[in-house]
């Protein structure tokens, strides 16, 4: 069975996430949208911005094109519907506008190359995706054109599809490394308690962070507390920092966290910054919570150091990662042999698909 067939009885909205520009997105793309019309899988197509160019916007480098078979379902906003060189069927406009113009919903009657462009934001992007399901698709396909972090999040589809490659690195080593490093940030584990969930998820849209510590029956409630009980009998006070984001805000956390203290909230960027004010000593006895994992901005030696010091994180959505694709070439030249590359990102992701899309 091929790869998309696979993934297609799983999942109903795949997301292509690059790691980097360069790393093979559109390549990989490309690749599903073929599968799927061998396969006789009826395929949506929408994106996170802009894609299509025959060179890349922000490199100056030639880029694959977006080709796109008949009875296809693609978003296109106005001003590229007249540059698509394949046969298009206006089948409604949307409330979404781009930098390009409306959004249309379309059908391609004739086969070819298009430029395809979608909502930026997150949520559009879901209400997009149900928009085209309408039209009877049986998957849809999220390219990210711009913002990698926002197409990845868990709201924007069922699962991601990883793009990575020689345009990391020169070490192949460190390609492997970052790879396997962003792989284990995305399936992070859940929260699972359900009483946390919603004591944090009743105050998610305030943005803000949230120290949450364990009260017995003699501790006095602060004005600042607001104190729940979850199923075990355990009281919880929440108490609200007047911070918007973790952002330079690392060193007032630390003053909050107490022996009493079990979660911390962040709302925002989870970075190196907010980890350097915070007492290591302190780690072992804290979970840190967020949203979901796109809000970790470290790389993979400061994310081991900090495990090994017993730093903990839960997230309250993960992300699935149901394959890896590897681009050994890189536009500076330089190349890996792509055999080598498959078995050492096998080798350090062995329970997820991975493969040279070229090849």
């Amino acid at each position: 069975m091929a790869l998309l067939q696979e993934l297609a009885n799983e999942y109903k909205t795949i997301s292509i996430v690059g790691m980097a520009k360069n790393a093979g997105k559109t390549t990989a793309l490309n690749f599903l949208i073929e599968e799927a019309y061998d396969e006789g899988i009826n395929l949506g197509i929408t994106s996170t911005g802009r894609d299509g160019e025959t060179v890349d916007l922000v490199t100056e480098t030639e880029k694959p094109k977006v080709y796109l078979y008949e009875d296809t379902i693609v978003s296109v906003p106005a001003q590229l519907f007249e540059l698509a060189e394949a046969g298009l069927e206006i089948l409604s406009t949307t409330k979404y506008r781009t930098s390009l113009g409306e959004l249309y919903l379309c059908k391609v009657k004739d086969s070819g190359y298009v430029q395809i462009a979608g909502p930026v934001a997150a949520a559009d992007t879901k209400r997009m995706c149900a928009e085209i399901f309408g039209w009877g698709v049986d998957l849809i396909l999220i390219d990210g054109a711009i913002d990698r972090k926002s197409v990845a999040s868990p709201e924007s589809s069922d699962a991601v599809i990883l793009s990575t490659g020689a345009v990391l690195s020169r070490d192949i080593k460190k390609v492997v490394r970052e790879t396997a490093h962003v792989v284990e940030l995305y399936n992070l584990p859940e929260l699972d308690d359900l009483e946390l969930r919603r004591i944090i998820e009743e105050r998610i849209n305030h943005q803000q962070i949230l120290i949450i510590k364990e009260k017995s029956g003699a501790d006095q409630k602060n004005e600042s507390e607001d104190v729940s009980t979850i199923g075990d009998g355990t009281s919880f006070s929440v108490e609200a920092l007047d911070l918007k984001t973790g952002l330079g805000s690392g060193r007032f956390i630390n003053e909050a966290i107490d022996d009493e203290t079990r979660y911390v909230y962040i709302p925002g960027a989870f970075t190196g910054s907010i980890i350097a004010d915070i007492d290591p000593a302190k780690f072992k006895g804290v979970e840190f919570i967020l949203k979901d994992p796109t809000r970790i901005f470290m790389d993979s030696i400061l994310w081991k150091q900090m495990k090994k010091r017993g730093m903990g994180i839960k997230v309250l959505k993960n992300i699935k990662v149901c394959a890896v694709t590897v681009n050994p070439f890189s536009p500076e030249g330089y190349s890996f042999d792509s055999s080598a590359l498959c078995e050492e990102m096998h080798n350090a992701i062995p329970d997820i698909p991975v493969i040279d899309v070229r090849k």
